[in-house]
């Protein structure tokens, strides 16, 4: 039997207070420290991924490209680079470009409370993701994506609809240009 993934808890400043399986984080709506990557190709398009029918929670939804949590005492920029190899397939150098602080609710009775730290970087090959964390993917170029997500939000992960709000339409495509802008904090839940 494989050993549930542990999640870093942490305080609203984003300071360890401890750890916890994956599941009992979400069941009992835990702040626990995550990521998000978005990938854009040379046009400015994101690389989006549906997520795989199979997983626990939001599955069979649209989000941004890779998301995932560091694990205990592995540092951030190992965390995102693994995590966008494993569930996508490919390499990139990311850098972070925003955190968010977050609670919503989620499928299945679980909640989704995270300290997220943002991350961008650029492709331009054929992603390789993983099945059984990806049903598909897409390039999309940005105002597509939003006349998509306002005629169907429900198709999309709370997570990256809450990004996409609280960043703005601005900050989202200064990350797809690569323009060093310093990191947004959106820590208002």
């Amino acid at each position: 039997m494989p050993i549930e993934e542990q999640l870093i808890l942490v305080s609203p400043d984003d300071t360890l207070v401890g750890v916890a399986g994956k599941l009992q984080a979400h069941r009992e709506g835990l702040l626990h420290r995550a990521f998000s990557i978005f990938i854009f190709d040379d046009a400015g398009r994101l690389l989006l991924q549906r997520r795989a029918h199979g997983k626990y929670h939001s599955g069979g939804l649209w989000t941004n490209t890779c998301c995932g949590h560091p694990r205990p005492g592995e540092a951030m920029p190992d965390a995102v680079r693994r995590r966008l190899g494993e569930e996508m397939g490919i390499p990139s150098d990311l850098r972070k470009v925003a955190s968010l602080l977050y609670r919503a609710p989620l499928d299945q009775g679980l909640t989704e409370h995270e300290f997220v730290h943002i991350h961008a970087g650029t492709f331009t090959g054929m992603p390789r993701p993983d099945p059984a964390e990806a049903a598909g993917w897409e390039w999309i170029n940005l105002p597509a994506l939003s006349a998509r997500i306002q005629a169907e939000p429900d198709a999309f992960t709370v997570w990256f609809r809450q990004i996409l709000e609280r960043a703005g339409t601005f900050a989202v495509q200064a990350w797809a240009r690569g323009d060093r802008v310093p990191p947004l904090h959106m820590n208002a839940c």
